[in-house]
């Protein structure tokens, strides 16, 4: 029978059937709730210490004008065996390690030993390089100020040790799989009409709500999805398990750093890694090293063309060799090292363009992660990737709260979580790939496979609950002539 127009208007349309998310989908969008409600507030404590130590240098200035810069600089500096010896008349106590010769406005640091401090401190004095006056004193750590120490142990562990640094390695665990998993959920969501507007602005005709809080988290995501990806990858490079594992596979692949040999019969350079490495605390215990070769040292250094910012280490005795290391930060990456003997005779040298690309890499990632690679401009990209963390956060947070239940009798503080996509689900064949693929990832960076692990468990048990069907209750018959 034909349907008139009239009736048309009467009959509604069919209900429109919701599409059901494939078992990848729906998983992935289970793992990206659960990690981001219980991984977003280490990871807005990353954020916001990251602030901080990434503008330590300005900050530094202030706190620190009279140790770290010169009032009036002159135009010739004094020879550096006077600053050493205007430095340890200051301060008579402990063994000479390094020096750092002032450049412009900048003082000339003069590193000692100290008893009283673990092997990571020393005692530094800083001088005028043209006057010789002495500015002030501190404890540094790594040639760091306090300050600087302060915001680094914030950022890495809390001030908590070796357990407050498990924090900053589960947020970087973490990190990157949100952010690819953000990436991947929306792509999907955008299916049939993807188009770069829609991928990477918010919709603004969407009304207040889920919709548009979902498009301001989206599309933020978007944008800082591969600074986001670069942050987590830099950060776990030092981290305490990850980054073990990352040192153990540069160092068989012959990728790290090489550092100068200090032995004068000419033995081979060894291999070093890690943060500090290069960094060779030495110091001459037993008074065979002359501190006044130290002008010769630096001369034949900058003779050889290692210019700008550098660092003298004082040798441990005769029989080893000062080493003095360009210690600029910015590109073009400025990373010579050369070692001398007391005549300022070059014994060896080892440029950093002859590092191997991985090393290269290493240091380049830690530098731009810090905010120095590319002066302001890197400090202050890693601050709006900060701010763009922090607020696609708050907005995934909102999200949650805006899909609470809010009828009477089915209040809620936030909504409910997505519905179970179980992995069990999943076609053969990713589950072939993907299993091994996952304990790879999970050995390499154990603070994302172990949460990974118990993530899937407990999914599976609870789906495998709520498929069990209800238990029948035997009712009785009725009585007899009733």
């Amino acid at each position: 029978m034909a349907v008139t127009p009239e009736l048309q208007e009467i009959v509604p349309p069919p209900p429109r059937v919701a599409r059901r998310p494939s078992p990848l989908g729906a998983l992935l969008l289970r793992l990206h709730f659960y990690a981001g409600v219980l991984v977003a507030p280490f990871l807005l404590v990353a954020a916001t210490t990251g602030i901080l130590y990434a503008f330590t240098p300005q900050i530094e200035k202030i706190v620190y004008a009279t140790e770290l810069t010169v009032d009036d600089p002159g135009s010739a500096a004094l020879p550096l065996a006077d600053q050493v010896a205007a430095a340890r008349a200051s301060h008579p106590a402990g063994d000479l390690v390094s020096v750092r010769p002032g450049e412009g406005q900048s003082t000339t640091q003069v590193d000692f030993s100290d008893p009283s401090l673990d092997a990571d401190h020393q005692h530094t004095v800083y001088v005028d390089p043209y006057t010789g006056k002495v500015t002030g004193q501190l404890t540094t750590w790594w040639a760091a100020t306090p300050l600087n120490e302060w915001l680094d142990n914030m950022h890495a562990n809390l001030h908590l040790g070796e357990t407050g640094a498990l924090y900053s390695e589960f947020a970087a665990s973490w990190l990157w799989v949100l952010a690819l998993g953000g990436v991947v959920l929306w792509w999907r969501r955008l299916q049939g009409n993807r188009t770069a507007r829609r991928l990477l602005t918010p919709d603004l005709a969407a009304k207040k709500g889920v919709r548009r809080s979902r498009g301001w988290h989206a599309a933020t995501g978007i944008w800082i999805s591969i600074g986001l990806i670069f942050l987590s990858a830099t950060g776990l490079t030092w981290s305490n398990h990850a980054g073990a594992n990352f040192g153990e596979l540069v160092d068989a692949l012959h990728g790290s750093r090489p550092e100068v040999s200090t032995t004068l019969t000419g033995t081979e350079a060894a291999a070093t890694g890690g943060h500090h490495a290069g960094m060779n605390m030495g110091g001459s215990a037993d008074g065979t090293v002359d501190p006044a070769a130290i002008t010769t040292v630096y001369k034949a250094a900058t003779d050889a063309g290692l210019d700008g910012p550098v660092s003298i280490t004082v040798p441990a005795d005769a029989a080893t060799a000062w080493t003095v290391t360009q210690t600029d930060s910015l590109w073009p990456l400025r990373r010579d090292s050369v070692a001398t003997d007391s005549t300022g005779k070059i014994v060896e040298r080892i440029d950093f363009a002859d590092w191997p690309v991985m090393a290269k890499l290493t240091q380049w990632g830690i530098y731009a992660h810090m905010g120095n690679l590319f002066g302001l401009a890197n400090q202050i990209l890693l601050a709006a990737l900060a701010v763009g963390l922090i607020t696609v956060i708050i907005w995934g947070y909102r999200m949650w709260w805006q899909r609470r239940p809010t009828r009477a009798g089915r209040r809620a503080l936030a909504g409910t979580p997505p519905p179970g996509g179980n992995w069990t689900g999943l076609p053969l064949w990713s589950i072939a790939l993907g299993l091994p693929l996952l304990f790879a990832l999970g050995w390499f960076l154990p603070l994302f496979g172990i949460p990974l692990l118990a993530f899937l468990a407990l999914d599976t048990l609870v789906t495998l609950v709520r498929r069990r069907p209800a238990p029948v209750i035997p009712v009785s018959p009725p009585p007899a002539g009733s």
